[in-house]
């Protein structure tokens, strides 16, 4: 499998071939999981939380169930404070996914039940991450994704 570089540093990811299916060890969940274009941003941008942005593995949950009226979705990271309590979410699409508004409508239905501090949009070759003040109901897009 061709994995497409991404403009995230590089990751010293446990990869292996199973039955002629590549796998990924996933840090969090502790186990391998089938390598799609989508898990393969997910991995890295777990990765990169972890080295650059020091949000520890054991307060990082990945495809969290989360119920929006009687749906039932799974957000792909979503990031505990301390307390237990969510404060991050992050979205991620495969690389050839563009980042629309649709992705961003997906992350708000997760965060319709979570109610984060921040929201996160990454195809693995950008990423968008918002702030969100309750209070004065506002999204402001910040430059950088904030360190824990």
């Amino acid at each position: 499998m061709e994995l497409p570089k991404l403009n995230l540093p590089n990751s010293e990811l446990k990869i292996k071939l199973v039955e002629e299916t590549t796998q990924v060890f996933d840090e969090v969940r502790k186990k391998y999981f089938k390598l799609t274009p989508e898990e393969w941003v997910r991995q890295n941008f777990i990765h990169y939380l972890k080295k650059e942005k020091r949000y520890p593995f054991g307060l990082m949950g990945v495809e969290k169930m989360v119920k929006y009226n009687s749906l039932k979705t799974r957000a792909d990271i979503v990031i505990y404070n301390r307390e237990g309590m969510p404060s991050v979410i992050v979205e991620c699409k495969a690389p050839n996914v563009k980042i629309t508004q649709d992705a961003f409508n997906q992350i708000a239905k997760y965060n319709y039940k979570l109610r984060v501090k921040y929201l996160v949009v990454t195809n693995g070759l950008q990423y968008f991450c918002c702030e969100m003040d309750y209070e004065n109901n506002k999204i402001t897009f910040l430059e950088e994704i904030p360190e824990y």
